[in-house]
């Protein structure tokens, strides 16, 4: 009867390399797990959007300011013609002027919107602010006082985001005078969006101009102030227990706590480097704004991306485990075997996105974690033929995901917990191995010598 005919034995070098293959193939399905939780992410953002059209935008505010209009003379020279023409022109322009002085006090209400599984955090601010005007000194403009049209000065208070004044109506008072107010700014650092209203009586270099102005405003994420007055105090407070502080300047004080935050801030002109009177509006950049960011602690699709990072972690750990098991255990095991297992590991990141979106992400991390152990352990256990085997990689496997939790948390110190876990697994690995001939492993053992027919 002819000799069965078996495959030879793989060496070391070839299961080591055909791991490595696998390995690199399951990087294509680990790279589409981080593009969906990309895609679910922009669909979040779409969605809150859609949440927050009708309640506000992130707010900005800016002024208030005393705007007069005035005619100014220039003269010009045209040669155009060859010969010097002198012509004189009168423009429209517009003086204006910033507090000498001005407190800002915000308390911010927050709360979350929810629509489907999608949910937004908007807020409610209860803005007053109040301080003094003092006319400048028109000689050092070069304005002649007779051009102002006084009678027609306004205060200007600009917020970005008009919708968000659908509460009650903005009141303002000038020396103690509530004035009528009208729609639009006319300021462009909030594209003109906001209110106005005329002062009761002219202004003068006599008298200092007292002002008060209250009003609620609706928004989302952040708020933001333009800071414009000779000194600019800004005192903002909520029950909201992570916010950001953002912008040129940060708070002089501040108390953050898990009950809320109280924050405060001291601007002057100096340090904004810009006059309190201009002809004209200022420009203003992004460095001279004040910003308050109310962040969402829990953003479950930055979680579930910083784990997607580590998923060739988990499938480098667990097949190494397996090819320690084939290599020094003896037993076999096939490609394939290798592939199941390994999208297993990637479900891991699907069923973590999917259950986090519905349930949060703690419990959903919980969950698809055990399940994806379960899984894993137990198909491992009938390939290695042996419940206990199946046990170490199943053991390996929950040791993994408590890491990776503890690495979400803790994110500064990610790399550094990372790099000592592969410091451990290839200590690990060069100590199971150190006494493994290479050369013999595997080898195919000579056959005894066949005795001679007698």
């Amino acid at each position: 009867m002819a000799d069965e005919i078996s495959a030879p034995p793989r060496s070391p070098g070839h299961k080591f390399l055909l791991t490595v293959l696998l390995g690199l193939l399951l990087s294509i399905p680990i790279f589409s797990v981080y593009l969906l939780v990309y895609d679910r992410a922009s669909q979040s953002e779409t969605a809150r959007s859609s949440i927050v059209s009708g309640w506000g935008q992130a707010q900005e505010l800016a002024g208030p300011f005393i705007a007069i209009p005035f005619t100014q003379t220039v003269e010009t020279v045209d040669n155009s013609t060859g010969q010097a023409v002198r012509r004189v022109e009168r423009r429209d322009r517009t003086l204006f002027v910033a507090p000498a002085n001005v407190a800002y006090d915000t308390k911010l209400a927050t709360e979350r919107r929810q629509r489907s599984i999608y949910e937004a955090v908007v807020y409610s601010a209860r803005v007053r602010v109040g301080g003094t005007f003092a006319m400048p000194n028109l000689a050092a403009l070069g304005i002649d006082p007779a051009t102002l049209r006084l009678n027609e000065a306004e205060i200007r208070m600009g917020v970005s985001d008009a919708k968000g004044l659908g509460g009650s109506p903005p009141l303002v008072r000038i020396d103690g005078q509530s004035i009528p107010l009208v729609p639009g700014s006319s300021l462009s650092q909030t594209s003109n969006s906001g209110f106005t209203g005329r002062l009761p009586q002219p202004p003068t270099a006599e008298r200092n101009i007292a002002f008060d102005i209250a009003f609620d405003v609706r928004g989302n994420g952040q708020i933001t102030l333009i800071p414009s007055a000779q000194d600019t105090r800004w005192t903002a407070s909520s029950g909201w227990a992570s916010p950001s502080f953002q912008g040129g300047f940060l708070p002089t004080t501040r108390t953050v706590s898990d009950k809320g935050f109280t924050a405060s801030w001291r601007v002057g002109n100096l340090a904004l480097n810009r006059p309190t009177v201009s002809i004209d509006e200022q420009s203003v950049n992004s460095g001279d704004k004040i910003t308050v960011a109310l962040v969402d602690p829990v953003d479950l699709y930055d979680q579930v991306g910083r784990a997607t990072k580590y998923g060739f972690m988990f499938v480098g750990f667990t097949f190494v485990a397996l090819l320690m098991f084939d290599l020094i255990g003896g037993v076999s095991i096939a490609g394939p075997s290798y592939l199941l297992v390994g999208a297993g590991l990637v479900l891991f990141f699907v069923l973590l996105l999917a259950f986090a979106e519905v349930i949060g992400f703690p419990p959903a991390y919980a969950l698809a974690s055990l399940g994806i152990v379960g899984l894993v352990a137990s198909y491992s256990a009938a390939v290695l033929k042996s419940w206990r085997r199946g046990g170490v990689i199943g053991g390996l496997l929950l040791a993994l995901y408590a890491i990776l939790y503890i690495l979400l948390s803790l994110e500064a110190y990610s790399l550094l917990i990372g790099s000592l876990m592969i410091f451990a697994a290839l200590a690990a690995v060069m100590y199971f191995t150190r006494n493994i001939e290479w050369r013999r492993v595997g080898a195919v053992p000579p056959s005894p010598p066949r005795d001679s027919p007698s």
